[in-house]
């Protein structure tokens, strides 16, 4: 079963439950991830629509500290 934080958009990319809610993705790509502070996790807000935001949401996966970006594919 998929463990997927709420308010993740449908589509390939989304954030596991264990975000750590350290805003790494919503400050670097702002607009393909958001945070919701009051719960304490980021999201996916948009799914990537060209090629740059493909990069930069394969780099946020990469870069994420706990391992919660996800490529659903």
């Amino acid at each position: 079963m998929l463990q997927k934080t709420p308010q993740n958009v449908p589509g390939r990319f989304y954030v596991h439950i264990n975000c750590i809610n350290c805003s790494l993705c919503s400050e670097a790509a702002g607009n393909i991830f958001g945070c919701n502070h009051e719960e304490g996790y980021e999201y996916v807000r948009k799914q990537p629509q060209n090629a740059e935001e493909l990069e930069l949401a394969e780099e946020m996966r990469r870069l994420c500290p706990a391992n919660a970006i996800r490529d659903g594919g």
